[in-house]
């Protein structure tokens, strides 16, 4: 099993570039979610998405300061490896409130969220549904609330699925400002390699 949830990072070693990785995320108590390898506008960009396991909080715990710590030790260990030989930014971010979720152990994780779930197969005839995450059952397999009823889905049914974050209307720990102050709205670059 990946230490990292996701990987789409073709055109690179894949399990050398995890492994290169991986004790940097444990140095921090951090866990990957995402590792991309993708362009934009500005050139190659290699994304990493942490987050703290032990939180029930998309993001909680991962603050600007973190990244920034654990951005400066990814990229000192790929300069040393030389395994990127081209020039690229290194972004170092959390997932955000509506991160997508990859395992099962994440709907068991965020159980009482929201989530909006693609299938492979139609539930009440729905490819796509918005419900509760109520856990796993006995099989491992994630229990949603729907406004159809509790439904009990395969996780090998799921296509993609990702948390919603709703409004209540009022400012709320997570709203747009505590995002920005803790890290958690999204990824910010901390090197561009030369």
């Amino acid at each position: 099993m990946s230490p990292i949830a996701h990987t789409k990072i073709s055109g690179l070693d894949s399990e050398r570039l995890v492994a290169a990785i991986e004790p940097v995320l444990l140095s921090h108590g951090v866990v990957g979610v995402e590792l991309l390898w993708k362009t934009d506008r500005s050139g190659r960009v290699l994304e990493l998405t942490i987050e703290r396991p032990d939180s029930n909080e998309p993001g909680g715990g991962v603050t600007l300061d973190l990244c920034g710590e654990i951005s400066r030790d990814v990229s000192a260990v790929l300069d040393v490896s030389d395994m990127i030989p081209s020039s690229y930014s290194l972004l170092v971010g959390s997932p955000g409130l509506e991160r997508a979720l990859y395992s099962a152990k994440d709907y068991e994780r965020f159980c009482g969220r929201r989530a909006r779930i693609k299938l492979l197969e139609p539930l009440a005839g729905q490819s796509v549904v918005h419900a509760e995450l109520l856990g796993l059952d006995a099989q491992g397999d994630p229990k949603l609330g729907t406004e159809f009823g509790e439904h009990t889905v395969p996780f090998k049914n799921i296509d993609q699925a990702r948390l919603v974050f709703e409004w209540s209307g009022s400012k709320v720990a997570g709203s747009e400002g505590s995002r920005r102050a803790n890290g958690s709205g999204g990824k910010q670059p901390f090197r561009q390699k030369r």
